[in-house]
């Protein structure tokens, strides 16, 4: 597998392949999926967009990320900055970076796909903080949660809810950039 820098034309012309990726992930339903086809495609025009993906040696999609600088007038940074105080949305929101979409296929989980995604994703990313929102659940068990606590996110938000769903999510943070990793310890990456 290799992992690769995607420009926003990259991920266009993929798109089937992502909306593919985030339903296996996610577990949703065709006609919700439909409607996300329009938000991604939406997505890659924004500011400081940034995106990578993971492709195995036949050219297949593995697993994709991607980001953006968040800003007011975007609906989640909006949802995300009334339920925060002034102080916090000082700290978490004034130079952010949105990681909007980090999946793997199940089939590819366990891997060390997803952190080699989310690492080389906000090794890219502008800004001064990252956050992003992943759903509630054991932290002990659940794949996600695993990874962004030991990228050292911490909870900037709990038990949120986003207008139309009925799950409770968490708002997780962390200061960018990255600390540096040992160059012999890095994945390449290619296109960056």
């Amino acid at each position: 597998m290799r992992l690769v820098a995607w420009q926003p034309d990259d991920l266009l012309r993929r798109l089937d392949d992502v909306v593919a990726v985030y339903g296996e992930a996610m577990g949703y339903r065709q006609e919700l999926l439909q409607t996300r086809r329009g938000y991604i495609g939406a997505h890659v025009r924004r500011q400081g967009f940034r995106a990578v993906a993971t492709l195995t040696t036949d050219g297949r999609l593995a697993g994709f990320g991607y980001g953006y600088t968040s800003g007011p007038g975007q609906w989640w940074h909006d949802q995300v900055r009334s339920a925060l105080g002034e102080p916090a949305r000082e700290q978490w929101l004034s130079d952010c970076f949105e990681v909007v979409e980090l999946h793997v296929r199940p089939a590819a989980q366990g891997h060390g796909i997803g952190a080699r995604q989310l690492r080389a994703l906000l090794a890219m990313a502008d800004g001064k903080t990252v956050l992003l929102s992943t759903p509630e659940a054991d932290e002990q068990k659940s794949r996600a949660w695993r990874l962004y606590r030991r990228f050292g996110f911490a909870d900037v938000l709990r038990h949120f809810f986003f207008p139309g769903d009925e799950r409770a999510f968490a708002i997780l943070g962390r200061e960018l950039p990255l600390a540096e990793r040992p160059a012999e310890d890095a994945p390449g990456i290619v296109g960056i």
